[in-house]
């Protein structure tokens, strides 16, 4: 029968009793199936060094060993590591298969962590119940970028988050609040690109040496996003690379749009992207969920050409009830791209 580990699939429960008897005594790498947010997905070879050097360097920058709750589909890299850093910490994870309240009460004395995505965090801010993260020594909020509004809430509400940076291809998030764990290297490519290197990185990808070859370049994985590091050596993510658009003759940044967008008070969700256009080239589009009376264009424009160029500020709104989401949680920027073309 074929193991979970290769892709991982079925299960928490599957999942966690492959990865313990792998932990013991592995058999290969851990095939994690890339999420395809932006494109098809890739099979990406975890080797056992590497999941175990993550979950170690992880834990040592947390504080030490404690008890998880996973709240995650184990699935993916931020599930797989859950379960990793369980098993180095010689617990057994809480899988919050309801509530998280239901996952808290479960837990025990001592020590807990927990890792979600931003989707998570705005469902508990939506709920009022952003406190409930305050009975984890550290909250891993990963896997895209996070509203900075939103951030301060669930601080102010008692709970550490600990942002973090990293893919499928370095074992999850390698980068705590901007600056790398233990033995990872961090660098800015001179196109902007952000560069990773150390003990976390990937095999390559199954089956694929041509894909491999494009991304794993002298040692180091060369990411699809762009950032800069700022004047303490700590990482700032602008976006993905293949965000920057051309719309009317001026070069547009989605990233940068799409927070400005989530900094209005009518929004509570959005998502920004660009769809052909025979007038712009590329118009750009805003799909928000609304907190409230959803903003006008003329208002949501506004409200964008106050901190970046008018240029950039989306053309057309698309209100929808929910941003579409991936099954990790991620929203599904190819499903974006349609409900804004729909326009």
């Amino acid at each position: 029968m074929p193991s979970p580990l290769r892709p991982l699939s079925g299960s928490p429960a599957d999942v966690w009793a492959a990865l313990a008897r792998w932990w013991d005594d592995p058999d290969g790498p851990v095939v994690v199936r890339t999420s395809g947010s932006t494109g098809d997905p890739k099979d990406v070879l975890l080797s056992p060094a590497a999941v175990r050097y993550a979950a170690s360097a992880g834990l040592e920058r947390l504080g030490g060993p404690g008890r998880w709750v996973l709240a995650l589909p184990a699935t993916n890299v931020a599930g797989l590591m859950v379960l990793a850093r369980s098993l180095q910490s010689d617990t057994e994870p809480v899988v919050a298969d309801g509530p998280l309240a239901g996952a808290i009460d479960r837990l025990g004395a001592g020590p807990a962590y927990v890792s979600i995505v931003p989707t998570q965090l705005h469902r508990l801010d939506r709920d009022d119940e952003l406190g409930l993260l305050a009975r984890f020594d550290s909250v891993l909020v990963g896997g895209a970028p996070v509203d900075p509004a939103l951030l301060g809430r669930a601080r102010a509400a008692g709970a550490n988050v600990v942002t973090t940076y990293g893919a499928s291809e370095t074992c999850g998030g390698c980068v705590y609040d901007g600056v790398a764990l233990g033995g990872v290297e961090v660098r800015i490519g001179t196109d902007g690109r952000i560069l990773l290197r150390g003990p976390v990185l990937f095999d390559g990808y199954a089956d694929d040496p041509g894909a491999t070859a494009t991304v794993l370049q002298d040692g180091w994985f060369r990411t699809g996003d762009v950032g800069r590091l700022d004047d303490a050596g700590r990482l700032e993510v602008h976006g993905r690379a293949d965000d920057v658009v051309h719309s009317g003759g001026v070069t547009v940044h989605l990233a940068a749009v799409e927070r400005a967008v989530l900094s209005h008070p009518a929004v509570r969700q959005a998502a920004v992207t660009a769809v052909d256009d025979p007038e712009w080239g590329s118009r750009v589009v805003a799909v928000v969920v609304a907190a409230g009376d959803p903003p006008s264009v003329d208002a949501l424009r506004d409200h964008v050409a106050a901190t970046l160029p008018r240029a950039w500020a989306p053309r057309a709104v698309r209100v929808a009830d929910a941003l579409p989401l991936l099954p990790g949680g991620k929203v599904d920027r190819l499903a974006v791209r349609t409900l804004a073309a729909g326009i």
